[in-house]
Order: C-alpha cells, then structure tokens, then sequence
C-alpha cells in the first residue's frame, strides 16, 4: 500500500506532514475496488429487498445473511488466512464496514462480528483459540458479541463487578455478574466478556453460548436499529475452561481498551457510509420535490446543506482512511507468530489511541449532522417511517454513545496526548515553551501567503496546531496534574485536536491528489478544503478562547485573546459560491463524489 509512514500517534499536531506520505481513498488497489463492489452488490441485491423482514428481528434470516457474507470473504479481512480469513487488513475491513451500511441493522452486525466481537481473538488469542475460533467467525457459521458494559459500569468500565473464580481443580473459572446493552448478544455463539479474577484482576474471557451459566435476557426496546438484538448477558456460575481466557491473567483491559481502539476507527467509518448515503436519497429526493415552480435543489439553502453534507463527509472519509494507512503500517511491524503477538499488537493499537478516538468523535457528530440535515430537506416526509432518512436519523443516533461516549473519547484524547508528551514521545513541551517566545510578534497570516494551492489553508492549519498549544500550555500552567479534572478545558483541547486533524486531513488528500492527477481532479477536493479551513478556523479561535477565559482574567486575558486573534484569523473567502459550486457537482452526480 502507498503512503505508509510511521509516525508517533499524536504527532501531527507538531510535526508538518507531506501530502505524498498519507493514505487516501485514491490510493485504493484493485482488491479494494473488488471488496468495495462486491459488498455493495450483495447488500444491493440480496439484503436490501428483506430490510422489512430483518426490521423485525428476523434472526434466522440474519444468521443466513452472516454466513453468506461469510462465504464471499466480507468477515475475514482482519484474520489471517491460516484460520479461515482473506488476511486482507485493516482497510479492507474498514471498506466493508463503510459499504455495508445499506443493509440497514445488519450492518451493525456485521460491525459489531467484525470488529469488536472478533478482534480480541485476532490480537490476543492464543494459537489454539483462534485455531477453534476464528475459522467459524470468519465463515459467519458463528457470530460474535462483546460483552464489557455492566449495569453499573458503562463508561467506567474499570469499576465491572463481575467475577471470576477458579475452580478447585483448577480447570475452569466460574463467572458471575451481568453485562448490559450487547449488541448480537441475543443470537451470538461466542463472546468475549471480562471479570475480575480474585476481585481485582480485570481478565477476558472467551464465551461459547453453550456454556453452563450462560444466559440472556429480553431484547431492548431500542430508539432506532431495530434489526439488531441487544440484550443482558447474564453469567451465574459461568463454566468457562481455564484455556478460554486470551492473553494473560490481570491484563483484561489491555485487551478491552485496545480492542475498543479498533472499535472506534471501524465506527468511524460506517459513520462515513451512512452519511453517503443520506446524502444520496437527499439529493434525489431534492431533484424530484418541486415546489414553487422548481426543484427545491435549485435553492440556495437546499444547495448550502447540500454542500455541507459533502463537504463533512469528504473530510471524515479523509480522515478515516489516512488513520488506515497509520494502522496498517504500524500493525506490519508485528510478529503474528511470535508468543507475545498479544504484548505487541496491543502496544501497536494503543499508538494510535489518539486517532482512533478523534475519528470516532468526528464522525458520529458529522454523521448526526448529515442525518439531521437529510430529514430537513424532507421536510415533512423526512418524519414519516416509509421515507428512509427516518430510519438513518433514528438507528445512528447511538453511534455517539458506542464503543464509548463522544465525552470519554474526548478525554481519552489529551488523556493519550499528555502521557505522549510526559513520555517525550511527541515533543509537544517542547513546542509549548518555544510558542512563548512567538507569540508577542505574530501576526496574521496573509492571504497572499506563497506556495502554490491550498498554501493559505496550510498556514493557517499550523496555527491551528500552535492553539493547541496555546491553551494547553495555558491549562498546564494553571492546574498542573488536576488539569485532568478540568473537562471542560479538556473538551476544547479536544475539539481542537479534532479540527486540526480534520482539516489537514481533508488538505493533504487533496495536495496529493494534486500532485498525482492534476489540477482539475482535484479542483472539487481543493474547494471543500477551502471551505472547512475557513469555518473550521473560526470554531478553533472560539474553543481556544473559551478555554483562555477560563485560565486567565484581566488584563492577562486581554493580551493572550488578542495574541490568539492574530494567530487564528482568517481572511474571509467566498464561501456562499464555493458551496453553490460543489453542490451543483453534488446534484449532477446524485451522491457523494470528492
């Protein structure tokens, strides 16, 4: 794969990235393209026609969908093919987690086997569990669940209550507590759960259905994804063999924490598939509704929502897959046959930690957004059930809650950052300190500033960056180690780690494709890019000194807002064209194209 590059996770909010050196959608081979279609065409012309059916918990009908898209390899891409899998990685998976949205609840299925439900085995198991395990998970004769969350632990997932004992003859450990609101827990074979050996030894375990004590409860009544099954897992006197447990004893949330990791980058990118495909029913919907005499898509509003659809969704897809390229090429690094595979694929997942996390954030929010603007531009019909943007706003609102809220992911983002930079893993201190003496002679950065396309957009991206540093020097200084209670500053912090890495994102895919293609491939690209620096640049100054005023007061905040201002401000382009120019080319297409 093109663009692999090995970079510290974190790193991009001090170090300049060239546009060569990232992965992008543009970068997909041939087996990608394959994958691609032969996902859509199965959603297409076997899922999509029993949506009804599946709605309505149709199981049976779910388990044979599962082992048909077992059958044509779209479950295997993460397990290497000695156990069964196509070994094909990370993006590959993540092309089918993002084209597989079309088949509605199943899709979060297939998400949930894939990832969560498979990769504690896939990273942590030993050889002979993924011996056992995997083969059936990749054909989808079984299908796996993820059993973490507990009535009283959901976001603290450390305080569980369930334990495990070993038995006197020492063969087996006996579970007991509960795990809540688990996704293919109703219908799954095997599940990976957690429970604390000896009362504080937080260890996993690998389930099989049949086991003694093993139970469920009653399916949830759910907001949305009705399709899918959510259930307790409820564990009495659990049989489990002393052999089922994957990695080691003690370690259950090196395995928990890394896998949820992964979890978060592959929601990020069923986020981007859904919103492709609102933004498709949205613009034919908008070319079929007439109303004063024309199209509503001929209005300008309708064209800015249009616009912004595409425009977010660009730069979520941007940012998905150049974290993919990030992954792939830290993952190779691993020995898959060595004894501490586990040890290291945990240290190589946890790497990116940052990323992963400002994907998931990003994504599901751009994701509510898209949604909430494709009923809009229903109208009325957007409400009605039989309209099918009522069914994306509805079954995608948990993606804010999954694989942990949008607030933790938040704080585990300068959460992960801090530690990199106590570590001097990233020498963001460093950078820090060296911002002090800029700051009193900064100026804006002109719009006339050289270097070719997009250069003005780069300038202001690396203030951006020195924002960041800014306020989190700025938070440092003030609350030393109880910054970590400061949330709210937190959440600022974060939000910026987020636009930055949204808007280079979004820049660099479109400098390569630049490069690569030529200027008019990449003129729509170059113009979204144009677009979000702007706005984005502007929430950035709003975070950044809504975090200052909580630092400082006075005179010493009158200063520092007035040196932000000139870090951050923008000239102002024509915004309101640009976007009337990228949602005609939207509108002439009928989906989504960058």
């Amino acid at each position: 794969m093109e663009g692999k590059a090995m970079r510290r996770g974190g790193s991009f909010l001090v170090e300049e990235i060239p546009a060569r050196e990232v992965f992008t959608p543009e970068d997909f081979g041939e087996e990608h393209k394959m994958l691609i279609k032969t996902t859509e065409d199965f959603v297409k012309n076997e899922v999509a026609p029993h949506i009804e059916q599946l709605e309505k918990k149709d199981f049976e009908l779910t388990r044979r969908f599962m082992r048909q898209a077992g059958a044509l390899g779209l479950l295997g891409a993460d397990i290497p093919e000695e156990y069964g899998g196509s070994g094909l990685g990370a993006t590959a998976s993540l092309l089918v987690g993002e084209h597989f949205v079309g088949g509605g609840s199943l899709s979060v299925v297939v998400n949930c086997h894939t990832g969560i439900g498979s990769m504690p085995l896939v990273f942590f198991g030993s050889k002979a569990q993924k011996a056992k395990y995997l083969p059936g998970l990749a054909s989808g004769e079984k299908i796996g669940a993820y059993a973490l969350t507990e009535p009283g632990a959901g976001t603290d997932a450390l305080s569980m209550q369930a334990t495990a004992t070993l038995t006197p003859d020492g063969k087996y450990y006996k579970l007991n507590g509960t795990k809540q609101f688990i996704t293919n827990g109703g219908f799954a074979d095997i599940i990976t759960t957690y429970a604390k050996v000896g009362g504080e030894k937080i260890t996993a375990f690998v389930l099989e259905r049949g086991f003694p004590g093993v139970s469920t409860g009653p399916e949830e009544k759910k907001m949305g994804l009705d399709g899918s099954s959510t259930v307790s897992v409820i564990l009495e006197d659990a049989q489990v063999p002393v052999e089922n447990v994957p990695f080691e004893i003690g370690k259950g949330h090196t395995v928990a924490f890394n896998v949820l990791d992964l979890g978060r980058f592959k929601l990020a990118a069923a986020s981007v598939g859904v919103a492709k495909l609102a933004l498709e029913h949205s613009v034919k919907y908008a070319k079929e509704r007439i109303q004063f005499g024309k199209p509503i898509c001929q209005f300008g509003m309708i064209k800015h929502k249009i616009a912004e659809m595409a425009i977010r969704t660009y730069v979520g897809e941007s940012m998905v897959y150049r974290t993919a390229g990030l992954i792939e090429a830290v993952l190779e690094t691993v020995d898959r046959t060595a004894d501490d595979s586990g040890r290291q694929s945990g240290k190589a997942i946890a790497e990116y930690a940052i990323e992963c996390s400002i994907n998931k954030v990003f994504c599901s929010e751009m994701l509510d957004y898209v949604a909430d603007e494709a009923v809009q531009i229903y109208g009325g019909y957007g409400y009605i059930k039989e309209y099918p943007v009522e069914r994306i706003y509805r079954d995608n609102r948990i993606f804010r809650i999954f694989e942990g809220t949008n607030e933790i992911n938040r704080v585990v983002v300068v959460g992960f950052l801090m530690r990199k930079a106590l570590k001097n893993e990233i020498p963001l201190l460093a950078a820090i300190e060296k911002l002090k003496s800029e700051l009193p002679g900064m100026k804006p950065v002109s719009p006339h500033v050289h270097g070719g396309p997009l250069a003005y957009e780069h300038a202001l991206i690396e203030r951006a960056k020195k924002a960041l540093l800014m306020v989190a020097g700025a938070a440092v200084g003030k609350y030393g180690e109880a910054v970590s209670e400061e949330q709210e500053i937190l959440g600022r912090i974060s939000d910026i780690a987020a636009e930055v890495f949204a808007m280079e994102s979004g820049l660099l895919r479109a400098l390569k494709c630049r490069e690569v293609a030529g200027e008019e491939a990449s003129r729509l690209k170059v113009d979204m890019v144009r677009v979000y620096v702007a706005e984005a640049m502007c929430r950035v100054y709003e975070y950044a000194a809504g975090a200052l005023a909580a630092v400082y007061t006075g005179k010493e905040l009158t200063e520092q807002v007035s040196a932000l201002h000139n870090m951050t401000q923008v000239s102002p382009i024509n915004v309101i064209a640009l976007r009337r120019g990228i949602a005609d080319r939207v509108i002439a297409a009928e989906k989504y194209i960058c």
